[in-house]
C-alpha cells in the first residue's frame, strides 16, 4: 500500500474538508424551498462522502479496498455536481459560489480518477 500512498494526502484530505465546509455554508444562504430543502439534504452528505471516504481509503486494508473506496471518493464527488447543478439559486453571488463549487467538485473528480489510474 505504501507505494500507492503519497506525502501529500493529507493535503487531499483538507481539501475534501474544506469542499464539504464550503458547501455548508453555500446552502446556509439559499431560500428553503420545498425543492431546495430536499437538495440540501443530498449535497450536504454528497460532500461531506468525498473526505470521509478518503480518509477511509487512506487506511485501506489491502490495495482492493484502497481502489473502491477511491472510486466512491470519485462517485460522491460526481454527485455533488450533480445535485449543485439542481439546486435553486438566487442572485449573482449564490451564482458564482455554485460555479465555483461544481469546479471543485470536477476537480476532485479527476483527481480521483487520476488515482485510480496510478493504482492499477
Amino acid at each position: 500500500m505504501a507505494e500507492i500512498r503519497n506525502s501529500k494526502k493529507y493535503d487531499l484530505e483538507e481539501r475534501t474538508l474544506k469542499f464539504a465546509k464550503d458547501v455548508i455554508l453555500f446552502v446556509k444562504r439559499l431560500s428553503m424551498t420545498i425543492t431546495n430543502i430536499e437538495l440540501v439534504k443530498q449535497i450536504v452528505r454528497s460532500s461531506g462522502s468525498v473526505g470521509a471516504n478518503y480518509i477511509e481509503a487512506n487506511e485501506a486494508l489491502s490495495k482492493k479496498d484502497f481502489i473502491m473506496r477511491i472510486k466512491i471518493c470519485r462517485k460522491e464527488a460526481k454527485e455533488s455536481r450533480y445535485w449543485l447543478k439542481l439546486i435553486e439559486v438566487n442572485g449573482e453571488d449564490a451564482e458564482k459560489q455554485r460555479q465555483t463549487l461544481i469546479q471543485e467538485a470536477t476537480e476532485l473528480m479527476k483527481i480521483f480518477g487520476a488515482i485510480l489510474e496510478k493504482a492499477k
